[in-house]
Protein backbone atom coordinates (compact mmCIF):
# COMPACT_ATOMS: atom_id res chain seq x y z
CA UNK A 1 0.00 0.00 0.00
CA UNK A 2 1.24 3.60 -0.91
CA UNK A 3 0.50 6.14 1.46
CA UNK A 4 -1.40 8.18 -1.81
CA UNK A 5 -3.43 5.04 -1.79
CA UNK A 6 -4.64 5.08 1.58
CA UNK A 7 -5.17 8.85 1.64
CA UNK A 8 -7.87 8.07 -0.92
CA UNK A 9 -9.11 4.87 0.90
CA UNK A 10 -9.50 6.94 4.57
CA UNK A 11 -11.09 9.75 2.08
CA UNK A 12 -13.65 7.03 0.60
CA UNK A 13 -14.38 6.00 4.47
CA UNK A 14 -15.05 9.55 5.79
CA UNK A 15 -16.98 9.93 3.06
CA UNK A 16 -19.09 6.90 3.52
CA UNK A 17 -19.26 8.34 7.28
CA UNK A 18 -20.49 11.36 5.92
CA UNK A 19 -23.20 10.18 3.82
CA UNK A 20 -24.45 7.67 6.93
CA UNK A 21 -24.27 10.50 9.43
CA UNK A 22 -26.31 13.20 7.04
CA UNK A 23 -29.19 10.51 6.64
CA UNK A 24 -29.39 9.43 9.99
CA UNK A 25 -30.32 13.13 10.67
CA UNK A 26 -33.94 12.24 9.75
CA UNK A 27 -33.91 11.84 13.76
CA UNK A 28 -33.22 15.56 14.68
CA UNK A 29 -35.75 16.23 11.34
CA UNK A 30 -38.56 14.54 13.34
CA UNK A 31 -37.37 16.67 16.93
CA UNK A 32 -38.29 19.80 14.83
CA UNK A 33 -41.77 19.20 14.78
CA UNK A 34 -42.20 18.59 18.02
CA UNK A 35 -43.17 21.93 18.80
CA UNK A 36 -45.59 22.22 16.11
CA UNK A 37 -47.20 18.82 17.12
CA UNK A 38 -51.15 19.96 18.64
CA UNK A 39 -51.61 17.28 21.71
CA UNK A 40 -49.12 15.07 24.00
CA UNK A 41 -50.21 12.54 22.57
CA UNK A 42 -49.21 13.41 19.37
CA UNK A 43 -45.45 14.49 20.64
CA UNK A 44 -45.06 11.27 22.11
CA UNK A 45 -45.46 9.57 19.13
CA UNK A 46 -42.75 11.81 17.03
CA UNK A 47 -40.27 11.32 20.32
CA UNK A 48 -40.56 7.74 20.79
CA UNK A 49 -40.65 7.04 17.40
CA UNK A 50 -37.12 9.16 16.67
CA UNK A 51 -36.41 7.80 20.19
CA UNK A 52 -35.49 4.45 18.41
CA UNK A 53 -33.01 5.81 16.17
CA UNK A 54 -31.21 8.61 17.85
CA UNK A 55 -28.55 6.57 19.42
CA UNK A 56 -27.13 5.84 15.69
CA UNK A 57 -27.00 9.28 14.86
CA UNK A 58 -24.97 10.68 17.99
CA UNK A 59 -22.55 7.46 17.73
CA UNK A 60 -21.99 8.38 13.83
CA UNK A 61 -21.11 11.75 14.55
CA UNK A 62 -18.42 10.52 17.08
CA UNK A 63 -17.56 7.67 14.92
CA UNK A 64 -17.11 11.01 11.70
CA UNK A 65 -15.35 12.92 14.21
CA UNK A 66 -12.92 10.05 15.26
CA UNK A 67 -11.69 9.19 11.94
CA UNK A 68 -10.91 12.61 11.11
CA UNK A 69 -8.85 12.36 13.88
CA UNK A 70 -6.77 9.21 13.29
CA UNK A 71 -6.69 10.07 9.65
CA UNK A 72 -6.85 13.45 9.04
CA UNK A 73 -5.41 14.80 12.29
CA UNK A 74 -4.31 18.28 11.00
CA UNK A 75 -7.67 19.04 9.75
CA UNK A 76 -9.12 17.91 13.22
CA UNK A 77 -6.68 20.05 14.95
CA UNK A 78 -7.70 23.20 13.09
CA UNK A 79 -11.18 22.59 12.32
CA UNK A 80 -11.81 21.45 16.17
CA UNK A 81 -9.52 23.15 17.37
CA UNK A 82 -9.87 26.84 16.01
CA UNK A 83 -13.46 26.62 15.58
CA UNK A 84 -14.54 26.03 19.05
CA UNK A 85 -17.63 28.22 19.15
CA UNK A 86 -19.05 26.13 15.99
CA UNK A 87 -18.05 22.76 17.34
CA UNK A 88 -19.07 23.42 21.03
CA UNK A 89 -22.58 24.54 20.03
CA UNK A 90 -23.03 21.45 17.94
CA UNK A 91 -22.06 19.21 20.69
CA UNK A 92 -24.17 21.06 23.23
CA UNK A 93 -26.92 20.32 20.50
CA UNK A 94 -26.20 16.96 21.14
CA UNK A 95 -26.07 16.63 24.64
CA UNK A 96 -28.93 18.33 25.66
CA UNK A 97 -30.44 15.87 23.36
CA UNK A 98 -29.41 12.96 25.07
CA UNK A 99 -30.35 14.00 28.34
CA UNK A 100 -33.85 15.07 26.64
CA UNK A 101 -34.17 11.46 25.63
CA UNK A 102 -32.91 9.73 29.45
CA UNK A 103 -35.29 12.80 31.82
CA UNK A 104 -38.75 13.22 29.39
CA UNK A 105 -40.70 11.12 31.29
CA UNK A 106 -38.72 10.22 34.31
CA UNK A 107 -40.38 10.02 37.47
CA UNK A 108 -39.64 13.33 39.61
CA UNK A 109 -39.27 15.41 35.69
CA UNK A 110 -38.63 18.85 37.99
CA UNK A 111 -38.86 20.61 34.18
CA UNK A 112 -41.95 19.37 32.45
CA UNK A 113 -41.84 17.13 29.75
CA UNK A 114 -42.01 20.63 27.80
CA UNK A 115 -38.47 21.29 28.67
CA UNK A 116 -37.02 18.37 27.08
CA UNK A 117 -39.43 18.59 23.67
CA UNK A 118 -37.86 21.95 23.61
CA UNK A 119 -34.42 20.57 24.26
CA UNK A 120 -35.44 18.11 21.11
CA UNK A 121 -36.10 21.00 19.04
CA UNK A 122 -33.39 23.04 19.48
CA UNK A 123 -31.52 19.60 18.78
CA UNK A 124 -33.11 19.31 15.15
CA UNK A 125 -32.92 22.70 13.79
CA UNK A 126 -29.55 23.69 15.64
CA UNK A 127 -28.01 20.61 15.15
CA UNK A 128 -28.72 20.26 11.15
CA UNK A 129 -27.95 23.70 10.77
CA UNK A 130 -24.34 24.25 11.72
CA UNK A 131 -23.68 20.65 10.82
CA UNK A 132 -24.50 22.03 7.31
CA UNK A 133 -22.18 25.39 7.87
CA UNK A 134 -19.52 22.62 8.82
CA UNK A 135 -19.49 20.84 5.90
CA UNK A 136 -20.20 23.97 3.33
CA UNK A 137 -16.56 25.34 4.90
CA UNK A 138 -14.83 22.33 2.67
CA UNK A 139 -15.72 23.95 0.02
CA UNK A 140 -16.21 27.54 0.53
CA UNK A 141 -13.10 27.98 3.00
CA UNK A 142 -12.25 29.12 6.70
CA UNK A 143 -10.40 31.91 8.22
CA UNK A 144 -7.21 30.17 9.69
CA UNK A 145 -3.32 30.24 8.83
CA UNK A 146 -1.30 26.70 8.83
CA UNK A 147 2.53 26.85 9.95
CA UNK A 148 4.41 23.86 10.48
CA UNK A 149 7.57 25.47 11.69
CA UNK A 150 5.60 25.93 14.87
CA UNK A 151 6.37 22.55 15.89
CA UNK A 152 9.81 23.37 16.12
CA UNK A 153 9.27 26.50 18.83
CA UNK A 154 9.11 25.10 22.14
CA UNK A 155 7.31 28.52 23.33
CA UNK A 156 4.62 28.17 20.74
CA UNK A 157 4.26 24.83 19.29
CA UNK A 158 0.64 25.77 18.15
CA UNK A 159 0.63 24.91 14.09
CA UNK A 160 -2.77 26.23 13.04
CA UNK A 161 -4.09 29.60 14.10
CA UNK A 162 -8.13 30.71 13.83
CA UNK A 163 -9.57 34.03 13.38
CA UNK A 164 -10.14 35.38 16.29
CA UNK A 165 -14.40 34.62 15.72
CA UNK A 166 -13.00 30.97 16.33
CA UNK A 167 -16.24 29.86 14.09
CA UNK A 168 -18.79 32.29 15.27
CA UNK A 169 -17.90 34.18 11.50
CA UNK A 170 -18.70 30.52 9.95
CA UNK A 171 -22.24 30.55 11.19
CA UNK A 172 -23.38 33.58 10.01
CA UNK A 173 -21.44 33.66 6.31
CA UNK A 174 -24.58 33.24 4.09
CA UNK A 175 -22.97 30.49 2.02
CA UNK A 176 -22.33 28.41 4.53
CA UNK A 177 -26.36 29.26 5.80
CA UNK A 178 -27.13 28.05 2.27
CA UNK A 179 -26.24 24.34 3.11
CA UNK A 180 -27.27 24.51 6.72
CA UNK A 181 -30.93 25.45 5.79
CA UNK A 182 -31.11 22.42 2.95
CA UNK A 183 -29.70 19.70 5.69
CA UNK A 184 -32.31 21.28 8.08
CA UNK A 185 -35.52 20.74 6.04
CA UNK A 186 -33.63 17.13 4.23
CA UNK A 187 -33.66 16.11 7.39
CA UNK A 188 -37.51 17.12 8.20
CA UNK A 189 -38.87 15.49 4.97
CA UNK A 190 -36.72 12.61 6.06
CA UNK A 191 -38.07 12.62 9.41
CA UNK A 192 -41.77 12.93 8.30
CA UNK A 193 -41.18 9.89 5.70
CA UNK A 194 -39.71 7.82 8.58
CA UNK A 195 -42.58 7.92 10.72
CA UNK A 196 -45.11 7.62 7.89
CA UNK A 197 -43.19 4.03 7.68
CA UNK A 198 -43.57 3.74 11.32
CA UNK A 199 -46.45 5.07 12.56
CA UNK A 200 -49.90 2.81 11.44
CA UNK A 201 -52.71 3.60 13.69
CA UNK A 202 -53.17 7.08 12.75
CA UNK A 203 -54.65 8.17 9.41
CA UNK A 204 -54.73 11.78 10.38
CA UNK A 205 -51.50 12.24 11.49
CA UNK A 206 -50.45 10.18 7.98
CA UNK A 207 -51.63 12.63 6.35
CA UNK A 208 -49.99 15.74 7.95
CA UNK A 209 -46.59 13.86 7.29
CA UNK A 210 -47.59 13.39 3.94
CA UNK A 211 -47.92 17.65 3.48
CA UNK A 212 -45.11 18.07 5.65
CA UNK A 213 -42.90 16.12 3.64
CA UNK A 214 -44.26 17.62 0.79
CA UNK A 215 -43.65 21.04 1.73
CA UNK A 216 -40.21 20.78 3.60
CA UNK A 217 -39.00 18.46 0.83
CA UNK A 218 -39.56 21.39 -1.74
CA UNK A 219 -37.85 23.92 0.74
CA UNK A 220 -35.11 21.69 0.42
CA UNK A 221 -34.83 21.24 -3.60
CA UNK A 222 -34.45 25.04 -3.55
CA UNK A 223 -31.76 25.24 -1.37
CA UNK A 224 -29.95 22.33 -2.11
CA UNK A 225 -30.34 23.70 -6.28
CA UNK A 226 -28.76 27.21 -4.93
CA UNK A 227 -26.03 25.62 -2.95
CA UNK A 228 -25.33 23.48 -6.08
CA UNK A 229 -25.24 26.78 -8.61
CA UNK A 230 -23.09 28.48 -5.95
CA UNK A 231 -20.67 25.07 -6.10
CA UNK A 232 -19.90 24.63 -9.64
CA UNK A 233 -19.04 28.39 -9.69
CA UNK A 234 -17.13 28.73 -7.13
CA UNK A 235 -13.26 28.85 -7.28
CA UNK A 236 -11.34 26.47 -5.70
CA UNK A 237 -7.40 25.37 -4.61
CA UNK A 238 -5.32 22.53 -6.67
CA UNK A 239 -2.91 21.35 -4.93
CA UNK A 240 0.00 19.76 -6.45
CA UNK A 241 3.70 18.82 -4.78
CA UNK A 242 6.40 20.11 -6.36
CA UNK A 243 9.51 17.94 -6.91
CA UNK A 244 11.16 18.80 -3.94
CA UNK A 245 8.59 17.79 -2.21
CA UNK A 246 7.20 21.43 -1.29
CA UNK A 247 3.37 22.51 -2.21
CA UNK A 248 2.01 24.69 -4.93
CA UNK A 249 -1.08 25.46 -4.49
CA UNK A 250 -3.24 27.45 -7.34
CA UNK A 251 -6.64 29.02 -7.85
CA UNK A 252 -8.61 26.96 -9.82
CA UNK A 253 -11.98 28.88 -10.83
CA UNK A 254 -14.63 26.23 -11.52
CA UNK A 255 -12.91 24.20 -9.20
CA UNK A 256 -15.80 21.70 -8.08
CA UNK A 257 -17.54 21.59 -11.87
CA UNK A 258 -14.37 20.30 -13.02
CA UNK A 259 -13.92 17.87 -10.82
CA UNK A 260 -17.69 16.74 -11.36
CA UNK A 261 -16.74 16.02 -14.75
CA UNK A 262 -13.30 14.83 -14.18
CA UNK A 263 -14.77 12.52 -11.40
CA UNK A 264 -17.15 11.33 -13.83
CA UNK A 265 -18.16 8.47 -11.30
CA UNK A 266 -18.88 11.20 -8.96
CA UNK A 267 -21.30 13.43 -11.16
CA UNK A 268 -23.27 10.12 -11.98
CA UNK A 269 -23.56 9.14 -8.01
CA UNK A 270 -24.61 12.47 -7.55
CA UNK A 271 -27.08 12.06 -10.17
CA UNK A 272 -28.73 9.15 -9.28
CA UNK A 273 -29.25 10.16 -6.06
CA UNK A 274 -30.82 13.02 -6.71
CA UNK A 275 -33.44 11.32 -8.77
CA UNK A 276 -33.89 8.96 -5.70
CA UNK A 277 -34.55 11.47 -3.40
CA UNK A 278 -37.03 12.73 -6.04
CA UNK A 279 -38.47 9.64 -6.26
CA UNK A 280 -38.87 8.68 -2.90
CA UNK A 281 -40.65 12.20 -2.10
CA UNK A 282 -43.31 12.59 -5.01
CA UNK A 283 -44.19 8.98 -4.77
CA UNK A 284 -44.80 8.98 -0.88
CA UNK A 285 -46.84 12.03 -1.06
CA UNK A 286 -48.75 11.44 -4.40
CA UNK A 287 -49.51 7.61 -3.53
CA UNK A 288 -52.98 6.97 -1.91
CA UNK A 289 -50.83 4.64 1.24
CA UNK A 290 -46.97 4.46 0.40
CA UNK A 291 -44.47 4.23 2.86
CA UNK A 292 -41.35 2.98 1.63
CA UNK A 293 -40.07 6.63 0.72
CA UNK A 294 -37.73 6.92 3.29
CA UNK A 295 -35.34 4.04 1.99
CA UNK A 296 -35.29 5.64 -1.60
CA UNK A 297 -34.84 9.18 -0.05
CA UNK A 298 -32.42 7.60 2.55
CA UNK A 299 -30.15 6.08 -0.20
CA UNK A 300 -30.33 9.33 -2.36
CA UNK A 301 -29.14 11.34 0.20
CA UNK A 302 -26.00 9.00 0.88
CA UNK A 303 -25.14 8.75 -2.69
CA UNK A 304 -25.22 13.18 -2.76
CA UNK A 305 -23.60 13.34 0.18
CA UNK A 306 -20.42 10.72 -0.95
CA UNK A 307 -20.34 12.24 -3.83
CA UNK A 308 -19.89 15.61 -2.67
CA UNK A 309 -17.23 14.88 -0.58
CA UNK A 310 -15.64 12.92 -3.25
CA UNK A 311 -15.05 15.93 -5.27
CA UNK A 312 -14.05 18.20 -2.37
CA UNK A 313 -10.75 15.96 -1.70
CA UNK A 314 -10.14 14.05 -5.10
CA UNK A 315 -8.87 15.70 -7.85
CA UNK A 316 -6.12 17.46 -5.83
CA UNK A 317 -8.39 19.67 -4.21
CA UNK A 318 -8.02 21.32 -1.28
CA UNK A 319 -11.26 19.84 1.02
CA UNK A 320 -10.33 22.63 3.61
CA UNK A 321 -9.32 26.10 1.58
CA UNK A 322 -7.57 29.15 3.71
CA UNK A 323 -9.45 32.33 3.29
CA UNK A 324 -6.57 33.90 4.84
CA UNK A 325 -3.84 32.64 3.32
CA UNK A 326 -4.43 29.71 0.46
CA UNK A 327 -0.58 28.06 1.24
CA UNK A 328 -2.50 27.07 4.55
CA UNK A 329 -5.33 25.36 2.65
CA UNK A 330 -5.85 21.39 3.51
CA UNK A 331 -5.79 18.39 1.13
CA UNK A 332 -5.86 15.03 1.83
CA UNK A 333 -2.34 14.86 0.70
CA UNK A 334 -0.70 17.53 3.36
CA UNK A 335 -3.13 16.99 6.36
CA UNK A 336 -3.50 13.38 6.80
CA UNK A 337 -1.58 10.88 9.45
CA UNK A 338 1.45 8.53 8.41
CA UNK A 339 1.89 5.45 6.15
CA UNK A 340 2.22 3.54 9.30
CA UNK A 341 -0.54 5.04 10.91
CA UNK A 342 -3.11 4.85 8.25
CA UNK A 343 -1.95 0.91 7.25
CA UNK A 344 -2.57 0.19 10.62
CA UNK A 345 -5.86 1.47 10.88
CA UNK A 346 -6.97 0.33 7.43
CA UNK A 347 -6.35 -3.13 8.82
CA UNK A 348 -9.05 -2.59 11.65
CA UNK A 349 -11.41 -0.82 9.55
CA UNK A 350 -12.00 -4.64 7.56
CA UNK A 351 -14.18 -4.80 10.26
CA UNK A 352 -16.37 -1.82 9.52
CA UNK A 353 -18.42 -4.31 6.64
CA UNK A 354 -19.44 -6.70 9.84
CA UNK A 355 -20.23 -3.51 12.42
CA UNK A 356 -23.09 -2.07 9.65
CA UNK A 357 -24.46 -5.83 9.17
CA UNK A 358 -25.03 -5.88 12.81
CA UNK A 359 -26.83 -2.50 12.62
CA UNK A 360 -28.64 -3.35 9.72
CA UNK A 361 -29.89 -6.32 11.91
CA UNK A 362 -30.41 -4.25 14.91
CA UNK A 363 -32.65 -1.57 13.01
CA UNK A 364 -34.92 -4.28 11.16
CA UNK A 365 -35.70 -5.89 14.48
CA UNK A 366 -36.55 -2.50 16.08
CA UNK A 367 -38.73 -1.78 13.28
CA UNK A 368 -40.25 -5.06 12.42
CA UNK A 369 -43.31 -4.10 14.81
CA UNK A 370 -44.62 -0.67 13.68
CA UNK A 371 -45.44 1.90 16.69
CA UNK A 372 -49.06 2.53 17.67
CA UNK A 373 -50.88 4.58 19.93
CA UNK A 374 -51.76 2.01 22.00
CA UNK A 375 -48.93 0.28 22.26
CA UNK A 376 -47.49 3.71 23.36
CA UNK A 377 -49.48 3.31 26.27
CA UNK A 378 -49.34 0.06 27.13
CA UNK A 379 -45.21 -0.95 27.43
CA UNK A 380 -43.03 0.02 30.06
CA UNK A 381 -40.27 2.03 28.51
CA UNK A 382 -41.16 5.14 26.44
CA UNK A 383 -39.55 8.22 26.12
Amino acid sequence: MTLEYLQNYWWLLISVLGGILVFLLFVQGGQSMLLGAPTKERRDLIVNCMGRKWELTFTTLVTFGGAFFASFPLFYSTSFGGAYWLWILILFSFIVQAVSYEYRNKAGNVYGTKTYDTFLFINGCVGCILLGVAVSMFFFGAQFTVSRGNLLDPGSPVISQWASTHGFEAIFNWKNLILGVAVLFLARMQGALYMMNNITDDPDFFNTLKNKALVNGGIFVVFFLWFLAMLCTATGYTVTTNPDYSLNVVETPFKYFHNFIHLWWAGLTLLIGVVAVLFGLLKSCFSNHWTKGIWFTGIGTFLAVISLFWVAGYNDTAFYPSLLDPASSLSIRNASSSEFTLKAMSYVSIVIPFVLAYIAYVWKSMDKKKLTQEELETTSHKY
